[in-house]
């Protein structure tokens, strides 16, 4: 974690401005309880806490932590942030227990049941992950962490499908992501 933490002294990742794809997923849906995965400085964060959402945030970077609780006071927002690896198990996805679950430049391949089962029934997941589109020496570079296309939409296919696409990533990286707007189904009797 200290080479993310390097990361954002440095100032990289440290943009304000939430995702376009987070400002049409919450557009008109009742604020509720929402989980910010790998939150980094908290662009998404704070952004859903000021629409009224309870934010809970989790990076493994301490510095990028640092920043997200520095701008939710100088916003007057509260959100739970905390330092966790979310590789080493260090954060718990408590099932059923979201309204929205956003997941934006990180994959965990591994962390996606506990995704999908932490969403309540009628709940969203937001996310923007990086594809394997071939572009040498870019980062991320290891295929671990990029997606192959339409990868992401059969992982969230028994879900209803309210956005997906595939083009340039919003973050301005080189690498081109999926998009995804999923709503869980509700339970059948």
């Amino acid at each position: 974690m200290r080479d993310w933490d390097e990361r954002y002294r440095g100032g990289e990742h440290t943009t304000a401005e939430p995702s376009p794809l987070l400002r049409t997923a919450i557009a008109g849906r009742p604020p509720g309880r929402a989980l910010d995965l790998a939150c980094g400085a908290g662009r998404h964060a704070i952004y859903l806490a000021e629409s009224g959402w309870e934010v809970t945030a989790v990076d493994g970077s301490r510095v990028a932590i640092e920043m997200l609780a520095a701008r939710a006071l100088e916003r007057a927002v509260t959100v739970d942030s905390r330092v966790a690896n979310l590789e080493a198990g260090e954060f718990q996805i408590e099932p059923d227990a979201y309204d929205l679950v956003c997941d934006f430049q990180y994959l965990q391949r591994d962390l996606i049941p506990a995704i999908r089962a932490g969403v309540k029934p009628g709940g969203i997941v937001v996310a923007e992950i990086h594809l394997n589109d071939g572009k040498p020496n870019v980062n991320p570079a290891n295929p671990r962490f990029l997606l192959e296309r339409g990868e992401l939409r059969e992982i969230f296919g028994d879900w209803k499908i309210e956005h997906y696409d595939e083009r340039a990533a919003e973050d301005g990286h080189r690498h081109d992501a999926a998009h995804l707007i999923a709503r869980k189904p509700y339970l059948k009797n």
